[in-house]
């Protein structure tokens, strides 16, 4: 098991230096992500490690630039449990050529661009892997029970990556407990052991009532969210963390402490209607987000502009064009929108928005 890293080592005024370069936090979001997550060649859907390891950190800035982002979303681990940058506690994308997310942050800086990292919660294959007895297989499905054990894993992550790399946030995606139709319904004594620690009542020998399933899921992503949030403040005060909830009125996130207390709400499904209920149970400083996606078939020309009049951020994301290329070409933007489909659309109608036209 990795141990925490040691705060008291670190020299104080690495964060008054970075804190002088970080761009503002923007009055209207614009974000966008190359998600790295899916691709070929992974064990379980998720993209094999070391597929677009030669991504070029300011051809991707370059890109994000060009689509008038004010804030980049990328990665410092993706799903397959490997890092996006060199020199924290799990080894980077195998064949990883450059630094890449603290470059990105470096190159974005730059050109005033806010940059945040990526972390999934409740699925990783390597974690999976090597840890049998911890996880429930590693599907592409919430797999892993929030124990001790990897929390401790998982928020040393945190640490490292948001004081190695001097990013200024991370999205949290897939915080959601581990899926029932992957575990087979059954219970590994991981979990058994964490439910009684969390219920404060031995693991039942039947069934369990579906509210105490509830509750225990429910307080087990609360304690998890906290270990996230105190790993990130700990880390840099003002690290953002962006919470990506595909589901808001999913009984174990809905109405909890954790959307109250996420610096930015991500609504992944992107629907006008989950993205109003999200605004009546988000905390007053958040900032909530819609999303334009392949997955979630929105119409952007629906969702744009009613984020633009509602205050609401924008964000998009899509996977890399091909195994051999990480960016997908831009040479449709001036393109007229009722001539393009799928992630060329959702991309051009954000761009338009993104810059002002």
């Amino acid at each position: 098991m990795r141990v925490f890293l040691n705060l008291s080592l670190l020299s104080v005024p690495l964060f008054a230096a970075e804190a002088q370069q970080r761009p503002a936090v923007p009055e209207h979001i614009k974000a966008y992500c190359i998600d790295f997550n899916w691709g070929e060649g992974g064990v379980n859907g998720f993209a094999r490690p070391g597929l677009w390891a030669d991504a070029d950190p300011a051809q991707h800035v370059a890109w994000y630039k060009a689509i008038g982002a004010n804030v980049i979303q990328t990665f410092c681990n993706s799903c397959n449990g490997y890092a996006w940058y060199k020199g924290g506690p799990t080894p980077g994308q195998p064949g990883l050529e450059h630094d890449f997310l603290t470059e990105v942050v470096r190159l974005g800086h730059k050109e005033g661009m806010l940059v945040l990292g990526y972390f999934c919660a409740g699925s990783n294959p390597k974690w999976g892997q090597e840890n049998p007895q911890l996880s429930y297989g590693y599907p592409s499905l919430p797999h892993i029970p929030y124990t001790d054990e990897y929390l401790a894993y998982f928020t040393n992550e945190i640490r490292h990556a948001v004081l190695k790399t001097s990013v200024d946030g991370f999205m949290i995606d897939w915080l959601w407990m581990p899926d029932r139709s992957a575990t087979g319904n059954t219970w590994r004594d991981c979990e058994k052991r964490l439910y009684t620690q969390l219920m404060g009542k031995p693991f039942p020998e039947g069934a369990i009532p579906p509210e105490k399933e509830l509750e225990y899921g429910r307080r087990a992503l609360l304690r998890a969210w906290q270990a996230i949030r105190r790993a990130a403040k700990e880390a840099n005060p003002d690290c953002i963390i962006m919470l990506s909830v595909s589901h808001l009125d999913n009984p174990t996130i809905a109405d909890s402490p954790i959307l109250q207390e996420a610096d930015w709400v991500l609504n992944e499904a992107g629907d006008l209607q989950r993205t109003e209920k999200g605004k009546r149970m988000i905390g007053p400083k958040t900032r909530l987000i819609t999303c334009l996606a392949a997955w979630n078939n929105q119409d952007p020309l629906e969702i744009v502009p009613d984020a633009v009049k509602a205050g609401v951020g924008l964000y998009g994301f899509c996977k890399p064009p091909s195994p051999v290329s990480s960016l997908i070409p831009l040479d449709f933007l001036d393109t007229p929108v009722e001539q393009l489909k799928g992630d060329q659309r959702n991309i051009a109608v954000l761009a338009r928005a993104y810059r002002g036209r």
